[in-house]
């Protein structure tokens, strides 16, 4: 069954009135307020003010003008299309259509063998993109852990050529330095035949977290950022304040904050580069006040993700949002209800690509093979619902309710036949719905003991190698690579 790409927008927590009054405060705030910024951002300081920016250097304040922001953003393009290696898993980013997939960076894994934690290795990220390579619900691959076990030198190739080399979906990540960044360019252009070719393309694209909350801008990440923009790499601008800590308390209060930030990104984006391909990066979160944590599946963090899609539609951009996380520290019932709240709000929300949806504990902090099986099933059940009911004269079924008649029996009805596949969502496999006894007869398994053999079986599956042998030789040639065959 396929269920990726389904049109959202059936959930709506903000209503046209209120889209209206959050955008127009986000201007005040650019106008009044404005945005600070680190050292080292001297072109494109100057970039904004020979466009209209108003730069006090000696306080470091960037104000920008409602006309400024307004035509920058308009060049932004509506339509965003992020492709995989295969193109069976190319991703239509418009208007209300939904993906959902990883995220994160997490530095640490309940080890499949033990089920003790541990730090997470570059060997941990190739097994766990093998998994979403395989799991059909998770539509794309945004580097979910952090290879301990390596040089941070060596981080930004070796994180894109794992996932490359281990999944055919479309992969994203951040990167440490502009270095980094132009390495993968130059290493996925091998891949893809050329740089003509990964611009057409775009198999891979790059997290720029270019804005600290609240209100300033990270030089090196905003340097990443432009790099990209000027070779038309498809970057999501993420911001992540946290209402209460990095933003105001209330959840309006932080998506005006976070709005704004938005619009300044962009803003750069597009003054660096004109129609460059972007997505709309917000990620509002909560801190927990109670330890100054973050609090990631809070019902809240769904509710202002789903919001952050009408936000971003309202500029006509596509946007990149969060759901799926959960403070629980293991795979169970807290993080199974914290995982299906905040997915199904954002998925229902219409938003366009949605990270972190599989894999991840802790906050962010921990991923378990076992979760990215549980979380491709609540995926597919988030998807079914925006599938909807099939209404029209097959699926009314009036003749065959006529044939059986009053007293009758469906079962056998060829009707019964032609629909019990695609009528109704299965899932993977990992959701028991034996009887007792028989469920008994097979062990007595929870949830988290089925999707771990899940995971195993899946591992045991033949290695794929999406990078062709000459193509991978040439890349090993030129770069560290890592990853032992």
């Amino acid at each position: 069954m396929n269920l990726m790409g389904l049109q959202g927008g059936q959930y709506r927590p903000l209503t046209p009135e209120q889209i209206v009054t959050i955008h127009e405060a986000s201007l005040k705030i650019l106008a009044t307020t404005g945005i600070t910024y680190e050292q080292g951002l001297d072109d494109t300081i100057q970039m904004l003010e020979e466009n209209g920016a108003t730069i006090d250097r000696e306080q470091k304040i960037i104000l920008f003008s409602e006309k400024m922001i307004t035509e920058q953003v308009a060049k932004a393009p509506e339509k965003v299309i992020l492709c995989g290696q295969d193109p069976k898993n190319d991703l239509d980013l418009t208007e209300n259509r939904v993906h959902l997939g990883t995220g994160g960076a997490a530095i640490k894994i309940l080890d499949p063998e033990t089920g003790d934690v541990r730090a997470t290795t570059l060997k941990d990220l190739y097994d766990v993109s093998r998994l979403v390579d395989q799991l059909e619900n998770i539509h794309f691959l945004v580097r979910p852990c952090i290879p301990t076990d390596i040089d941070e030198a060596d981080y930004d190739i070796n994180m894109f050529y794992t996932c490359l080399k281990a999944c055919s979906k479309h992969v994203m990540s951040g990167v440490n330095n502009e270095q980094g960044l132009n390495d993968v360019i130059e290493m996925a252009s091998k891949i893809a035949g050329s740089f003509e070719k990964l611009q057409e393309r775009p198999f891979i694209s790059v997290i720029t977290s270019f804005a600290i909350s609240p209100l300033k801008l990270c030089t090196q990440s905003t340097r990443i950022m432009q790099e990209a923009i000027r070779k038309r790499i498809p970057v999501a601008l993420s911001s992540a304040p946290m209402a209460g800590s990095t933003s105001p308390l209330t959840m309006a209060g932080t998506l005006a904050q976070l709005h704004g930030e938005q619009l300044a990104g962009i803003t750069i984006c597009q003054l660096t580069n004109p129609g460059a391909p972007l997505l709309y990066g917000g990620i509002p979160g909560m801190a927990n006040l109670k330890t100054m944590g973050y609090s990631g599946g809070a019902v809240e963090c769904g509710m202002m993700n789903a919001a952050i899609h009408q936000m971003a539609h309202h500029i006509n951009v596509p946007n990149y949002n969060s759901s799926g996380l959960s403070d629980s520290k293991v795979p169970d019932t807290q993080a199974g209800y914290e995982k299906a709240f905040t997915a199904l709000l954002a998925s229902m929300g219409g938003s366009n690509y949605i990270h972190h949806s599989a894999g991840m504990l802790e906050s962010m902090l921990t991923i378990a093979h076992e979760q990215f099986v549980i979380d491709d099933e609540i995926i597919g059940n988030c998807c079914k619902v925006l599938k909807g009911i099939e209404v029209n004269a097959e699926h009314l079924a009036l003749e065959v309710i006529n044939a059986v008649g009053p007293g009758g029996n469906f079962m056998t009805s060829p009707h019964t036949m032609t629909h019990m596949r695609s009528e109704y969502y299965y899932g993977n496999g990992v959701t028991d719905r034996k009887s007792r006894d028989k469920w008994e007869q097979d062990g007595s398994l929870d949830i988290r003991q089925r999707a771990l053999e899940m995971a195993k079986k899946l591992l045991s599956n033949p290695e794929p190698s999406y990078i062709p042998k000459a193509v991978d030789r040439a890349i090993k040639d030129e770069f560290h690579i890592l990853l032992q065959p």
